[in-house]
């Protein structure tokens, strides 16, 4: 793991790192996120009898949409032009509640780490923005990167 701060200057400034001496790769990277609720929530979701509509549907455009905003949200990011953005929403009766899986790609210079979090993080958002007159108490927890493949750094993957 590499212990500088890419994003700060000589003098501790913010600044948005220089990618132009960069190759292109393909990268890809995968994050995760879980929004817990009651069990009669999560029936109420699954069953699509939310008031607001389809949830899952709506959560997952949410998400992808946001990917491909990410540098307007979070400074000092690269506009990319994403190949693909993906998120599945898997109910995980464990929690009880769904888990949140985004995955976002580039042929680029710079990776989109943080385009998968903001997918990921935007679809819990959006489960609990439309769940909400049900069940306030939701709560949105674990969202991480997964996975990242690509680029001059190392891989990465959870628990490898």
């Amino acid at each position: 793991m590499t212990s500088a701060l890419t994003h700060l200057g000589a003098q501790g400034e913010a600044n948005m790192v220089d990618v132009g001496d960069k190759q292109e790769t393909t990268r890809t990277a995968i994050a995760e996120g879980f929004v817990s609720m009651q069990p009669e929530t999560l029936k109420t979701i699954l069953a699509g009898n939310a008031k607001k509509g389809d949830v899952l549907g709506t959560a997952r455009i949410a998400g992808i949409m946001a990917a491909k905003k990410t540098h307007e949200l979070i400074p000092l990011c690269h506009p990319l032009l994403l190949t693909k953005v993906s998120v599945d929403i898997e109910p995980d009766h464990a929690l009880p509640g769904l888990k949140v899986t985004a995955l976002a790609r580039v042929t680029g210079k710079t990776g989109v780490e943080m385009e998968a979090l903001t997918a990921a993080s935007v679809a819990c958002l959006t489960i609990y923005d439309m769940a909400k007159a049900v069940d306030r108490a939701m709560v949105i927890s674990g969202i991480r990167l997964v996975e990242k493949t690509g680029g001059k750094s190392v891989d990465y993957k959870v628990g490898a």
